[in-house]
């Protein structure tokens, strides 16, 4: 009987060790290549057990040409006990720049790069929300561009998005008085409200909303030809609370001189050039960007000026994802805060791009929130918005 407990005593203490070692080698295969890194993040993930009790990361910098620049890579090596390499992953080596701390609600206006379905009064084969993007071939930049298209059609070749994929279709065109149309009512600019995350203190370069200006109608990323960033003033809150996610209620003037410009709007947020940081941002308030293995579960805060001054909030991270794929929903997170609780009830729309702050340097931003549960939210890590 003696014999036989300690067999099995042996085997769980063999089986519990296999399992601290196969997990976190199960989790290094998760991460993917060219995340942003720094040695001050290697060295902390070390510290903190990250990668596990036998697996530390080994940062080597590099340097190669990228587009006749010279951008600063490297790889992690991990190695487990220390000296037995197991995978290397490409890294975007962290710059030393600093960083404005954003979290002013900022108002967006976007012209976009080809026309929104709003109705189809001719009931074709198009929806609301889908993008028409070439007809017969031909760019549609804006609405006018759409009658010289149809110029002598009877039938035409519409090319548009749906749900971000492109599909083509045959649409019969009318013709009345006013000459050749498809019977749709169109538009080519959209506008709204999120919140600023960075800005590069030496080029102007921001980042903000965590993820992507969507058409709700249709689904789609919305293609920006040009756009332009307005301070925006904070007028109402309407609270979360459950299947409720609440509301920031801004407005702003699109006559009034805009901030700057919006180059791209991609799946983790709009990126551009601030030409002016005023009202934005406070010019003292600075800090590096942190990549993702510098976030660990536990506390952190979220800035924001919702209460009429920039202040930081308490959070508690409850997980933070190695993600293998890119995804906007890269952290969890929980509102600890009392003030943030009383102000908003938790994460409110309007808030997505809040940045998120652990040990001193920008990790990440807001991005969603729990519709179930009002003081929980997702954040997206910062060089994913990079």
């Amino acid at each position: 009987m003696k014999k036989k407990n300690f067999w099995i005593t042996y085997t769980f203490l063999w089986l519990t060790l296999l399992l601290l070692i196969i997990m976190p080698i199960v989790n290094i295969f998760q991460i993917e290549d060219n995340f942003l890194a720094s040695y001050e993040d290697i060295a902390s993930a070390n510290k903190n057990g990250l990668f596990g009790s036998y697996i530390t990361g080994e940062l080597k910098e590099g340097e190669k040409s990228v587009d006749s620049q010279s951008a600063k890579n490297g790889e992690v090596v991990f190695k487990l006990f220390g000296f037995i390499p197991i995978r290397k992953v490409s890294v975007v080596m962290a710059n030393d720049d600093d960083y404005y701390i954003g979290g002013s609600p900022i108002g967006l206006a976007i012209s976009t790069d080809g026309v929104i379905v709003v109705s189809d009064e001719a009931k074709s084969c198009l929806k609301e929300g889908d993008i028409i993007t070439k007809i017969n071939g031909e760019k549609i930049d804006d609405v006018d561009d759409i009658a010289v298209a149809l110029a002598d059609c009877d039938e035409a070749e519409v090319t548009y998005l749906r749900k971000n994929k492109e599909t083509r279709a045959l649409v019969k065109v009318l013709k009345d008085d006013s000459g050749e149309k498809l019977g749709l009512v169109v538009k080519d600019n959209i506008t709204g409200v999120g919140t600023l995350t960075f800005v590069n203190t030496k080029t102007g370069e921001y980042g903000a909303l965590g993820h992507a200006v969507v058409d709700e109608a249709g689904g789609n990323i919305v293609p920006v030809k040009e756009g332009k960033v307005y301070s925006c003033n904070l007028i109402g809150i309407n609270k979360g609370q459950k299947n409720n996610p609440g509301q920031l209620r801004c407005l702003f003037l699109q006559n009034s001189k805009n901030k700057g410009d919006i180059e791209s709007n991609g799946k983790f947020g709009i990126n551009g050039v601030l030409k002016n940081v005023d009202g934005l941002v406070d010019e003292n308030l600075t800090a590096k960007i942190g990549g993702r293995l510098a976030v660990t579960p536990g506390k952190a805060t979220i800035v924001s000026d919702i209460s009429g001054i920039k202040e930081e909030y308490e959070i508690e991270i409850i997980k933070a994802n190695y993600q293998k794929k890119a995804n906007d929903k890269s952290l969890v997170f929980r509102v600890k805060d009392k003030r943030l609780l009383s102000l908003t009830g938790g994460i409110v729309q309007g808030m997505s791009g809040s940045p998120i702050m652990q040990n001193g340097k920008i990790v990440g931003a807001v991005t969603h929130v729990f519709l179930s549960d009002p003081t929980k939210g997702y954040g997206v890590y910062a060089d994913w918005m990079m």
